[in-house]
């Protein structure tokens, strides 16, 4: 079997496309779908793009297109799953060679496991051909996924006849359209029940292990994302979480500041009690969440005493360099603003930030270190 990598491919330029652009306004369809039929014609009919040439890239097809690479990304699955393009990390998305048995390198995707728990799911609950599901959120929630892979799967489902999408069109609604959702095409599906879930971040998970196991012992700080990204030849993202996964195991203990993550046990060793010395920092799920409460209080007695209901909140980045606060930590604290019911969005023109509701402003701040409860409860004079 002949593998292939990113130096033996030409990637297609935009200008390469002349095609006419897709109507993205007067649809009945979703955007990620419009687009992702629009490239399939593109892939036949444009010579420029043979087999084993690289599509351009996700932000200039997002800006190609005017739309967000995240729907760029649902386009190139849905282009995926009819076969014409298959897609590689750190490569790109390779136009396939029906001819040739030719084959990128790739693990079982999260998409993949979530299909068959949607076909499974399905079947357990005894939806009818028909039937509506659940929104795709709560199909998350129930499957335990993220949403934006089961919104993924759930197109899938769409091109293989299981499922169809009706979807409400945002400039032009049909009021009559009473069913708007997933909706069972199908009940003539295999389930696979030995499917291999082993996805890239699993893997990454074992080839990070092997290196601590190689060159670390209890108390050495794991190199930067940035190095174990270069190092595994993987993306940035894979390395958070296959790191987020070994916290979770309790084999890595994650310290806010410069302190970093270090090695809290061996990969191998089951059974090693924890050093009272590692355990002094609290976690640093628990100290991020005293942090987002104190910036959530910070926000609150804003709006107490500068805001009105109803009035717009600045954006993201202009609260992030009043406050001195990252925009990540300002995304998060407004979310849990809205979650409390003091904050609401609104997309479009003239969408933001709203003022639903003034809070009290008599709540204690937070005052804390960020060390361990349990090593401050065993301490004693």
């Amino acid at each position: 079997m002949k593998y292939i990598t990113k130096s033996s491919l030409n990637q297609v330029e935009i200008s390469d496309i002349n095609a006419q652009l897709p109507d993205l306004k007067n649809i009945k369809e979703s955007k990620a779908v419009v687009i992702g039929k629009w490239l399939t014609n593109v892939i036949e009919n444009n010579k420029k793009i043979k087999p084993n040439t690289l599509l351009p890239a996700k932000p200039d097809l997002a800006y190609f297109f005017g739309v967000s690479t995240g729907t760029i990304q649902n386009a190139l699955r849905y282009v995926e799953d009819l076969g014409y393009v298959e897609s590689k990390q750190c490569i790109g998305t390779i136009v396939k060679d029906k001819n040739e048995n030719q084959q990128v390198r790739k693990f079982t995707s999260k998409r993949e496991i979530t299909i068959e728990k949607l076909k499974n799911y399905i079947i357990e609950n005894d939806f009818k051909i028909g039937s509506m599901l659940p929104s795709s959120r709560q199909i998350a929630q129930s499957i335990d996924c993220s949403v934006n892979t089961t919104r993924l799967a759930l197109e899938y489902l769409c091109t293989k006849g299981i499922l169809e999408h009706n979807y409400k069109n945002s400039y032009k609604a049909d009021e009559n359209c009473e069913k708007i959702g997933w909706c069972v095409k199908s009940r003539e599906f295999l389930t696979d029940s030995v499917i291999e879930n082993k996805t890239l971040t699993a893997k990454v998970e074992d080839d990070i292990k092997k290196y601590i196991t190689d060159n670390l012992k209890t108390g050495d700080r794991i190199p930067a994302h940035e190095t174990l990204s270069d190092k595994l030849s993987v993306s940035i993202k894979t390395i958070h979480d296959a790191l987020k996964s070994l916290i979770n195991e309790g084999i890595l203990l994650a310290k806010r500041g410069r302190y970093g993550t270090t090695v809290l046990k061996m990969p191998n060793d089951k059974n090693m009690p924890q050093k009272k010395e590692t355990s002094i920092f609290a976690p640093a799920k628990d100290t991020a969440f005293y942090y987002y409460e104190k910036t959530q209080n910070r926000i609150k007695k804003m709006i107490s005493q500068d805001y009105q209901v109803g009035d717009k909140l600045p954006s993201i980045l202009e609260l992030s360099k009043e406050l001195d606060l990252s925009p990540n930590t300002i995304r998060k604290a407004v979310h849990n603003l809205a979650d409390e019911g003091y904050l609401a969005f609104s997309r479009g023109r003239y969408g933001g930030t709203f003022v639903i509701d003034i809070p009290e402003t008599n709540e204690q701040s937070y005052k804390w270190l960020a060390v361990n409860p349990q090593y401050t409860n065993s301490y004693k004079r």
